[in-house]
């Protein structure tokens, strides 16, 4: 069965109307938080600390409904690409290929203005991602003056050192996801020679300071066996992982196409983290598949929207286009972009498709929204008329 058939039987049994997915996401985040909970249960600082996030969540969702009554839509979780910059050069990354270096990311106040935003706005989750994070030090200080929001951090790990070991062990908010591709020849293959094996003294150092850790999966055809494979799931575990993210490749670079999964592979690999959660005491998510279960694509803030190094708010880090950005406007007004109200008018457009991200696949219907919504000269000097691409949020 494929994943669009997978979704559109999920709607189907679910009863699932665009207007009830809201009320399934934040039914499955409180889950996913109860699970954290379960999971850590050997760490009993941080089974405290989930158990105060979830109660945090369910504030958050009451602060979320009565601005969604309101008519302003706010979604759970916020996507921050902290930086542009990295310090590795890994084949075939997105980041690389849509978001080149910049010299003008936001400042730390302007970091800091969104977040409060966000806090006020009732944003649970925030995932910062880069380029490597870590190359912003100070996102670590900021982090910490939000407890209320829980931070997954995607990082490749080289600079990762003892002091910010110590800082991940007071700030429980902050849950560091390293970068893996699999053994020691996928992980260098794709990242550079001598990774895995840093990588592997870091899991050790993590596991030691009693630090909840999880892991990034970008997982591909020539990977799946390898990533799925119940011995290195166990192995990971035994090591003290306890959050599996498997990231299905979307081929940004041309020529790279090979590397999807099949369908096939992408059933199977939402049976295997469903048999993974009920033999392992960590937390199993494959994306987007699980999109499926609350109806299709989360992206264009039916579940997250994606904030770039710049300030730019997208869709999502795979469709690279804005409307709006956080200097010129407050994270409330950005999430109400004519550009992100479009697209969640269009729930069609939004079923999990075969080959990674939804809106990846859609970039053209996505781009032509983007020009749409753009002013347009009538030849008198005012650009205040709108095209009919983009009528109406």
């Amino acid at each position: 069965m494929t994943d669009n058939a997978r979704s559109e039987r999920i709607v189907k049994e679910k009863n699932i109307l665009p207007s009830h997915y809201r009320t399934i996401l934040n039914r499955n985040l409180g889950i996913f938080l109860k699970d954290a909970v379960r999971t850590a249960l050997t760490n009993p600082p941080q089974a405290y600390f989930f158990l105060k996030a979830l109660r945090w969540q369910r504030k958050a969702a009451r602060i979320r409904a009565k601005w969604q009554r309101d008519g302003v839509n706010i979604p759970p979780i916020i996507i921050f690409s902290v930086t542009t910059r990295c310090n590795l050069s890994c084949s075939g990354c997105y980041a690389q290929a849509l978001h080149p270096p910049s010299e003008n990311e936001m400042s730390e106040a302007e970091i800091r203005r969104m977040m409060s935003e966000a806090r006020e706005l009732g944003v649970s989750f925030f995932v910062i991602a880069g380029g490597e994070p870590f190359l912003r030090p100070e996102i670590m200080e900021i982090m910490k003056d939000f407890p209320e929001i829980l931070f997954l951090v995607f990082t490749n790990g080289l600079l990762i050192d003892e002091e910010m070991l110590g800082r991940f062990k007071k700030q429980r908010n902050v849950v560091p996801m390293v970068s893996l591709e699999g053994h020691a020849d996928d992980t260098d293959g794709r990242r550079g020679e001598g990774v895995h094996q840093f990588l592997q003294k870091l899991i050790g150092k993590l596991r030691k300071q009693g630090i909840f850790f999880g892991t990034s999966l970008t997982i591909t055809r020539p990977t799946f066996n390898t990533l799925t494979g119940r011995q290195f799931v166990k192995n990971l575990v035994q090591a003290g992982c306890r959050f599996f993210l498997y990231l299905e490749y979307t081929p940004t670079v041309q020529g790279t196409e090979e590397l999807v999964l099949t369908s096939v592979e992408r059933a199977r690999l939402m049976s295997l983290t469903d048999s993974f959660r009920r033999e392992f005491s960590a937390l199993f998510f494959a994306i987007p598949g699980a999109e499926a279960e609350v109806g299709g694509c989360l992206a264009a803030g039916r579940g997250f929207v994606h904030v770039t190094a710049e300030g730019d708010m997208e869709p999502c880090p795979f469709a690279s286009f804005s409307d709006s950005n956080l200097r010129d406007s407050s994270l409330k007004d950005a999430l109400q972009s004519r550009l992100l109200g479009v697209i969640r008018q269009h729930p069609e457009n939004l079923k999990v498709t075969e080959g990674g991200c939804t809106l990846w696949k859609r970039r053209a219907w996505v781009e032509s929204l983007l020009d749409g919504c753009k002013e347009k000269d009538n030849g008198t000097g005012i650009t205040d008329q709108k095209s009919q691409n983009c009528e109406g949020t």
